[in-house]
């Protein structure tokens, strides 16, 4: 479906000269398995290289081109011959200089700098002592070969094996395979900005990485095919014909709520109640901090989608979340005339089909669940809502995915995460924006405190004094790589550790663990049973215990804020002081030290959200890949902010003024979606 103009720059990367299976290995490690991969791979910077015809002690610390001779090899004096390798190489005037080599057994470098035989050679020129150095040269090349060397070279994000010179290669490769394509881009806009063309600047960057303006332009690109997706979602959702709900208040009437609502609660609630009242279907995203109170304004909404006389589901990401709100909605719901059930991937048998049976002939009012609640075999006599928690795990595909069961049903997705304003418009462009500013009367405030690692016994003495007291702990252990084997290994460790203090009193939960299992664990942690919860971060910790009100996380400084933050609301569930130990390396980056100095101030999630995006990125602050969805890898965190509202606006005057996608504009835009992969404007576009 693809438009033909672009298959030269998804053809597979190995069709790029030079690129075999042994290099598209490492290559794939970086992203780049297509054409396109490789001319979007950008460089982060550049080296400056003087051409040089002699040394000279004032271009130390500086990166110099010069032709020099080997005339001496020092290998290393130590044992094994590990050491450094030592070449002493003359300029044409006879000053010497060492060229430094670490490992190996020093063949390969004889073989590069043979004695007596010139080499252009560059590298960044050092003082060691009164003697001039270079360590690790970046070329050492035949004198016919070196002509190109001086100048500027773009820097690229490298792998094992491929240099920033081969990823220039393959950029230049790319950028001979791609097309001039039309412009997408409002006419006004592109002249006011100065902007080139598509093809321009992605040349411009390659060959020099300090071009703003084209760096500026392919990031534009990027946010403005984001935006153009989003826009048609809105409109095909809106153009959708569904069914009003309007609820005759009948079993909200009957709840007995322990407290009075918040003001956010309040107006989120009559948001959405207005919403669901329309024809269209509801696209809303309910943001709330841990703690908020989303839980009720989601049971409020379904309550509506009932009294209309229709049926409500409640999607979480994870089976131990799903029964989190199942016992929550039981206990909120208790004596009213609504029959709720609970549905994951591992209910079988008579059980599943009791509730395949009440979900068809309408007996069950609101289903509780994983995506297992919408598999094929899984239907409803009147889906009107669907409520998805923890909205950043499901991509733009699969909230289109999951508006299009039954009869258009209204959607209300919810998020812990705080997001930025920024963030918002980008990856939740389509939905109508609910906030949870304030908190329920009552909820302490958490204590936060950073302690060094050296510092763990003092933490643990602590640990067993709030076991004593009667109160309960999660443990959660560090982040150690991207792997979830490692993680549990840190877990398995730190349960082993705790157990010789504490006994039976330790349980552990993982990722890998069948669910079963994990339940028997959530559910005796849950009744006091056990004092202490170790946890790898791979899963979400989602039980609601109050009785823990300490929570220890090891390594702090490994995890982003927003991270940090989730963790944290872990705790401070009851009316008691809650407090959260931060336990520190003892070797921080300012960056580091800047997030623990924040979570120490303030428990404000919306501005830990705003700081973790300056500091960390988008990518990272949603804390999991979109699904169904290419990341942004040409807009950088601080030029989103920038950029967004302008191409915001643009594709609104696309849609409205400029002919919308049947327009000359318009076509150009179609090849901007497909070519930065919105998946989720493609597909519309496929569908007419």
């Amino acid at each position: 479906m693809r438009p033909q103009i672009l298959n030269p720059l998804f053809a597979e990367i190995t069709a790029l000269k030079g690129i075999g299976p042994a290099l598209a290995k490492p290559l794939d490690r970086l992203g780049i398995a297509r054409v396109v991969d490789a001319a979007f791979h950008l460089p982060t910077g550049w080296v400056d290289r003087i051409a040089r015809d002699t040394l000279d002690m004032a271009d130390a610390g500086r990166t110099i081109v010069i032709t020099l001779t080997a005339t001496d090899y020092r290998p290393s004096g130590r044992a094994g011959g590990r050491g450094p390798i030592r070449v002493h190489a003359a300029d044409a005037r006879g000053n010497i200089v060492s060229l430094v080599y670490f490992g190996g057994n020093g063949g390969w470098v004889r073989k590069m700098l043979p004695l007596g035989e010139p080499r252009r050679v560059s590298g960044r020129l050092e003082l060691y002592g009164q003697e001039l150095q270079i360590v690790h040269p970046d070329h050492v090349v035949p004198l016919d070969e070196g002509n190109d060397l001086a100048g500027r070279e773009a820097i690229y994000p490298l792998s094992d094996g491929i240099t920033s010179k081969r990823l220039a290669m393959l950029a230049a490769q790319a950028i001979d395979r791609a097309p001039d394509l039309p412009e997408w881009i409002e006419p006004g806009l592109l002249a006011k900005r100065g902007w080139p063309g598509w093809r321009a600047a992605l040349a411009r960057v390659h060959a020099d990485p300090q071009d703003a303006g084209a760096r500026e332009r392919l990031a534009y690109d990027e946010v403005f095919a984001n935006q153009l997706a989003l826009t048609l979602v809105r409109a095909s959702t809106r153009a959708r014909k569904g069914r009003s709900l309007a609820g005759d208040g009948r079993l909200r009437a009957l709840l007995r709520l322990p407290y009075a609502p918040t003001g956010a609660q309040t107006r989120a609630i009559a948001e959405i109640e207005g919403d669901l009242a329309q024809a269209q279907p509801m696209l809303r995203l309910l943001q709330g901090d841990v703690g908020s109170g989303k839980t009720l304004v989601a049971a409020m909404a379904l309550l509506i989608a009932v009294e209309a006389g229709a049926q409500g589901a409640f999607l979480a990401p994870t089976e131990i979340l799903a029964r989190q709100h199942f016992d929550s909605l039981q206990r909120l719901l208790a004596g009213l005339p609504v029959t709720i059930a609970v549905l994951t991937g591992r209910d079988k048998g008579r059980a599943r089909e009791a509730t395949l049976m009440g979900l068809a002939d309408g007996s069950i009012d609101i289903l509780i669940g994983t995506h297992a609640i919408f598999q094929e075999a899984v239907g409803y006599r009147d889906l009107g809502l669907i409520v998805v928690d923890e909205q950043h795990r499901f991509g733009v595909a699969e909230r289109m995915m999951l508006a299009a069961k039954g009869q258009h049903p209204h959607l209300l997705a919810m998020t812990a995460t705080p997001i930025p304003r920024t963030l918002t418009l980008a990856v939740y462009g389509e939905m109508d924006v609910s906030k949870l500013d304030e908190m329920p009367p009552g909820r302490t405030p958490i204590e936060t405190r950073v302690v060094g690692e050296d510092r763990l016994g003092d933490v643990i003495d602590g640990l067993a004094r709030h076991l004593a007291a009667g109160g309960q702990a999660y443990w959660v252990c560090p982040l150690v790589e991207e792997s979830e084997k490692s993680d549990l290994a840190a877990a398995e460790a730190r349960a082993e550790k705790l157990r010789v203090r504490f006994g039976d009193r330790v349980g552990l939960v993982h990722g890998r663990m069948k669910g079963v299992e994990k339940d028997a664990v959530m559910a005796a942690f849950s009744a006091a049973r056990i004092g202490v919860l170790v946890a790898t971060t791979v899963i979400e910790v989602g039980v609601d215990v109050p009785n823990a009100t300490l929570i220890v996380i090891e390594a702090a400084d490994r995890f982003g804020l927003a991270q940090l933050h989730q963790l944290r609301g872990r705790v401070g569930r009851g009316g008691g002081a809650s407090n959260c130990l931060l336990v520190r390396g003892n070797h921080l980056s300012e960056t580091a030290r800047a997030r623990l100095a924040l979570m120490r101030e303030t428990n404000d999630g919306f501005r830990i959200a705003e700081e973790d995006l300056r500091l960390r990125g988008a990518g990272e602050l949603l804390g999991t890949r979109q699904s169904g969805e290419a990341q942004f890898r040409l807009a950088s965190p601080e030029i989103l902010a920038e950029l967004l509202p302008i191409a915001h606006d643009d594709t609104r005057l696309l849609i409205d003024r400029d002919g919308g996608l049947s327009g000359t504009r318009g076509q150009a835009a179609r090849l901007a979606l497909y070519l930065f992969e919105r998946d989720a404007g493609v597909a519309l576009l496929r569908s007419g």
